[in-house]
């Protein structure tokens, strides 16, 4: 019998530590190799780290919401040969963030509890709410595939469990959430953003009526492999072109080597609200796609990021990025810049409103668009200028089909 240390190996992008999601594994467990024993988070996306051999757990290291160092241990296991206390090695390049899924050896059918000792099948999301809430998952019956336990699961759970008495205290019951796992690093990413670039916003309303009775138009004849449009396409597609006038705002700023870097094409940013917190979803070279490929890729990547099946790539690389609130939007918002952008753009909600066109009140559907751009790099004029030129677009739909 030797003690095998398994050190954190660099997962990619030059990270130097991760945060500790969730363990898998306690002493005394008996895993195999490859067997899931913990899920981490980088900077960029949730890893799930396989078992690198097979053994009884002897000790692991920091506890969910604790940071880990490259090359620090992070799990010992005690095996049956003698193995070198090192990392596991590679031949290629370091092993890149994955969508984090966590698979059981063998997962319950549908109506059936998961027998003792199987692993839930479920999402980190959804163990984290879970353990909040006090649900014990293993008691549970998943209705998704192989009996992976869903959102929906967890809600009719928590909707049935008695709720806690409250407490004797003047300023009733407090409940203490620690800050972890994506939520901590949206907060990270946050307040670097308000603290170091000067925002500056800008606001205007937009006439969408016309684009409107388009969107009506092309939906009632589309076709059957085609999918239904949202405004968020069309506005894609005219920032898409606004973006190509104005290259200033379609740029990233590498502080540590003072460089401002300007993309021809566009990797556009979609904002999506998770169970997790805030995901940025990307759609690569937006700038060569039309209005229904565009429309296919926001669908699909937001909801891979709703799902937690985005990878690192679909989840990174975004030169300039939309957000929307949808029926709630609002009639102002002030977005946060997703550094190292420029600029970003969110849509607030479209209303019918009384306006006058050629001396004559008439009610258009209205919908206005709040902007914020880092005034280091981008002057007042030409963020004004940017979203006038947007405003064009989507007011005369017809335009942003001419190349």
């Amino acid at each position: 019998m030797s003690e095998f240390v398994f050190k954190l190996p660099d997962l990619g992008e030059g990270m130097v530590e991760v945060e500790i999601v969730e363990w898998h594994v306690k002493p005394g467990d008996i895993v195999a190799e490859g067997d899931p024993i913990a899920d981490v988070m980088t900077d960029k996306a949730n890893v799930e780290v396989p078992a690198p051999v097979s053994g009884t757990v002897l000790r692991t290291s920091g506890e969910p919401g604790d940071l880990v160092a490259v090359g620090a241990e992070l799990i010992a296991f005690e095996t049956s040969q003698p193995t070198a206390a090192e990392p596991i090695q590679t031949d290629a390049a370091p092993l890149p963030p994955r969508p984090l899924s966590v698979q059981a050896k063998s997962a319950p059918l549908p109506g059936q509890t998961s027998a003792p000792g199987t692993k839930v099948v479920t999402s980190p999301a959804i163990r984290r709410l879970a353990k909040e809430a006090g649900i014990d998952l293993s008691k549970m019956v998943g209705t998704g595939p192989r009996g992976r336990i869903l959102r929906t699961d967890l809600d009719a759970a928590i909707a049935g469990k008695p709720h806690a008495a409250p407490t004797s205290t003047g300023v009733g019951h407090i409940e203490e959430i620690k800050v972890i796992g994506v939520r901590r690093i949206i907060a990270k990413r946050m307040q670097a953003s308000k603290r170091e670039i000067p925002h500056f916003a800008y606001v205007e309303e937009i006439d969408i009526t016309a684009l409107e009775s388009l969107r009506v138009r092309l939906n009632d004849n589309r076709g059957a492999h085609q999918p239904s449009l949202t405004y968020l396409p069309f506005i894609a597609l005219a920032l898409i072109r606004a973006l190509a006038e104005f290259p200033q705002c379609n740029a990233h700023f590498d502080p540590e080597n003072g460089v401002l870097k300007r993309y021809e094409r566009v990797h556009l940013g979609i904002a999506t609200q998770t169970a997790d917190g805030l995901k940025v979803a990307v759609v690569h070279n937006a700038s060569a796609r039309n209005l229904w490929e565009l429309a296919a890729e926001i669908a699909r990547i937001a909801e891979a990021a709703r799902d937690n099946t985005a990878s690192h790539y679909e989840l990174t690389g975004s030169t300039f990025t939309i957000t929307s609130l949808g029926r709630i939007g609002g009639i102002v918002t002030t977005p946060v810049i997703n550094a190292p952008e420029v600029g970003i753009i969110a849509v607030n909600k479209a209303v019918k409103r009384p306006m006058v066109i050629d001396d004559l009140v008439t009610v258009r559907l209205m919908m206005n668009l709040s902007s914020c751009f880092d005034h280091r790099f981008v002057d007042g004029f030409d963020a004004a200028s940017m979203i006038q030129c947007l405003k064009a677009y989507l007011e005369e739909p017809a335009t942003i089909f001419i190349e």
